[in-house]
């Protein structure tokens, strides 16, 4: 007689970048061991890669995980994780006024949201008429940002091959260029044409998309100091 099938429950959750909700799973413990051996293998392919197949695997909702904005990635991630292990994320934070005395913390998952700036913009006018569209990183990207282990590129060229793939579409009122059909090495000498205040616009973009964050309040028990501490991105909240 074949063992019994265990019922895995199905929860629901609401994409931050477009409110649709979709129904995902918890973690089985054949995905915590693919998690536990990319993440040990130190290789970013192998985590992209493992991540993918593991949100894909948990999510029973028709979605494409390759278009989805990096802040819906980590906030999906992120809760398909604390379903999968428990509710609250128990965390040490470096005390801010003394920089040195760890304080634990017990956060709530349901209380980390997705925060969103009214001056994000994603269309950024270049001149009278030109307007370059950005779109948000893509799953390497995220990947890149959370779990880089053999990053050797400068920051410099992080920036510019960050802004050449975030790159949607550049327009006017008559033309348009949609990024897809344009070489990398194209993109990069569009970039280099772009004045100080140009760019500036486009590092806003980014400094402002939104963004999975969490503010907590902690008392440093040896000097009595409070303090206010933010925690923003996925690699904040792993415990």
């Amino acid at each position: 007689m074949p063992l019994p099938k265990i019922a895995t429950p199905y929860y629901v959750l609401e994409l931050p970048s477009t409110s649709e909700k979709i129904e995902f799973r918890p973690f089985l413990v054949k995905e915590e061991k693919l998690l536990v051996l990319a993440m040990e293998s130190q290789d970013q392919k192998q985590i992209t890669k493992t991540i993918k197949d593991v949100i894909r695997a948990c999510v029973k909702t028709d979605i494409k995980v390759e278009d989805l904005p990096t802040f819906d990635i980590e906030y999906l991630f992120l809760n398909i994780r604390g379903k999968s292990v428990g509710e609250e994320i128990e965390l040490k934070i470096i005390a801010p006024d003394d920089e040195e005395t760890e304080i634990p913390v017990v956060i709530d998952i349901d209380d980390i949201k997705v925060v969103k700036n009214e001056d994000h913009n994603r269309d950024i006018k270049l001149d009278e008429s030109l307007v370059l569209r950005l779109k948000y990183p893509s799953l390497e990207q995220f990947i890149s940002e959370n779990f880089d282990f053999n990053d050797d590129a400068s920051n410099v060229e992080k920036t510019f091959d960050l802004i050449a793939s975030c790159i949607d579409t550049i327009f006017n009122e008559e033309e348009a260029w949609s990024a897809a059909d344009v070489s990398k090495k194209e993109l990069q000498e569009f970039l280099d044409q772009l004045n100080t205040k140009q760019f500036q616009e486009i590092e806003k973009f980014f400094s402002t998309m939104p963004k999975l964050s969490h503010t907590i309040k902690v008392t440093n028990p040896k000097t009595k100091k409070k303090s206010e501490v933010v925690l923003e991105g996925l690699s904040s909240f792993f415990a």
